[in-house]
């Protein structure tokens, strides 16, 4: 079986070791698939323009696919060309429509604010584990804000759940708990310049991942919105919305087990079109390589585009590390530490028990079977290192988790990664990727 055909079946994926013991180092250009948090955002803000948007090198993933079905589902139009995809605007309609979720946190809390703007009936579910990701928030403040939202038998808040669209939202202020996710408050922002006054959203308790709201507020900027923050409270006036094109960053977040590889086996990876400026979470990379004993330098291509040249030695220091603000990094670092010289604590991600699965409980539970010593905490993991061993890496259809198993394998043989397929999420040729760099090393 190929390692393409591996990735697309519910069968294990035995991740391959370096080639360390007998040697060899890493030594592989890797190039990681457009940024998921930045191609749905971009298909959001194109639907809402006034014009027809080529998003040049977007995300092709399942997310990102289940983005571009909602919104053609709610009006919009994708035309896929040899650029990019050309999103044309959202437009009138009447009747009932379906949004299918999947297992899409960007399309369940972007989405519905959509279906407000516009006079359909939309009825929204997905995956059994979409309606266990906090919602209700969101929900809650849309219908402040004047969305006719019904629930459809399951848990209050939660999917399935009913839009029912009047032709548009008067918008205003309101009080919006983000602490679950900063998608809630995402997801107000982008509808925001829709709205006939805008949005005032007064922020309660804690947001996490601010750089993710930094990305959505420099976003609406590009599209023509002019948002503007206060401390805990932000305004967008409605606006015109329209940009020709936009391209899109590579995922720094998906290349977070490549930026591992030469810190955990030895060696140099180099990251092609790493951007020297953006507001992406996994930027933080960079600064956690030093942190941790490596290198990560910026070069030239021979093309003349960046790339970032990450040097390892495989020997990792143990460290305290807050995560708060990048918590989506936590299962590859969790992997990462497993191999340092003393004990670690990650903390600032409690939020993270709301995301794919329960990531905390998952790594502890996973690493503890391999043979870690890795115990959860109210808001992260303390990981004492420990041998590990041979055995199945359970990925509870999270595909951050698949990562995390490909980081284990490089240094333990026998790992087994449970349903490899769901790393689709965000990159579905993930695993060939991952040989390619190994055979090269």
């Amino acid at each position: 079986m190929s390692t393409e055909d591996a990735a697309t079946t519910a069968s294990p994926w035995t991740a391959p070791t370096a080639r360390r013991a007998t040697g060899g180092t890493l030594d592989a250009t890797v190039r990681v698939p457009g940024s998921k948090s930045i191609t749905n955002r971009a298909y959001v803000l194109a639907a809402l323009s006034t014009g027809a948007t080529l998003v040049r090198e977007p995300l092709d993933s399942r997310d990102a696919r289940l983005m571009l079905g909602a919104l053609a589902a709610l009006g919009a139009g994708a035309e896929h060309t040899s650029d990019g995809v050309r999103v044309s605007p959202l437009t009138p309609g009447s009747g009932d429509a379906a949004v299918t979720l999947g297992n899409a946190g960007t399309v369940a809390r972007f989405t519905p604010a959509l279906a407000a703007l516009g006079e359909r009936t939309v009825h929204f579910d997905g995956d059994a584990a979409i309606r266990r990701r906090p919602l209700s928030p969101l929900l809650g403040a849309l219908r402040e804000l004047g969305a006719d939202i019904r629930d459809d038998g399951g848990e209050p808040g939660a999917p399935p759940f009913t839009v029912r669209g009047h032709g548009g939202l008067t918008g205003g202020e309101v009080d919006l708990d983000s602490s679950a996710s900063s998608q809630f408050l995402s997801a107000l922002l982008l509808a925001a310049p829709a709205f006939e006054r805008g949005v005032t959203v007064r922020l309660v308790g804690t947001v996490p991942s601010e750089p993710h709201i930094a990305m959505t507020l420099d976003m609406l900027r590009r599209f023509g919105a002019a948002p503007e923050r206060s401390g805990r409270e932000v305004h967008v006036p409605p606006a015109t919305l329209t940009l020709t094109e936009y391209t899109v960053e590579p995922d720094l977040s998906t290349a977070a087990p490549f930026v591992a590889a030469p810190l955990v086996a030895g060696g140099t990876v180099r990251i092609a079109g790493w951007p020297r400026e953006t507001t992406q979470p996994g930027d933080w990379l960079r600064s956690l390589v030093a942190e941790l004993g490596g290198e990560a330098v910026f070069e030239r291509a021979a093309d003349g585009s960046d790339l970032l040249r990450v040097t390892g030695d495989g020997v990792l220091a143990g460290r305290e590390l807050d995560l708060h603000e990048v918590g989506e990094l936590t299962p590859v670092v969790a992997a990462m530490l497993c191999f340092a010289d003393g004990p670690s604590r990650i903390s600032g991600v409690a939020h993270l028990r709301g995301h794919e699965t329960d990531r905390l409980a998952a790594l502890a539970t996973e690493l503890t079977a391999l043979g870690g010593d890795v115990t959860e905490t109210d808001d992260g993991l303390v990981i004492t290192p420990a041998p590990l061993h041979a055995g199945m890496f359970h990925t509870y259809d999270d595909h951050r988790l698949v990562m995390a198993g490909a980081v284990l394998g490089l240094r333990v043989p026998g790992i087994g990664v449970e349903n490899p397929a769901t790393v689709g999420k965000t990159f579905p040729g993930f695993v060939d990727a991952w040989h390619t760099m190994l055979d090269r090393g």
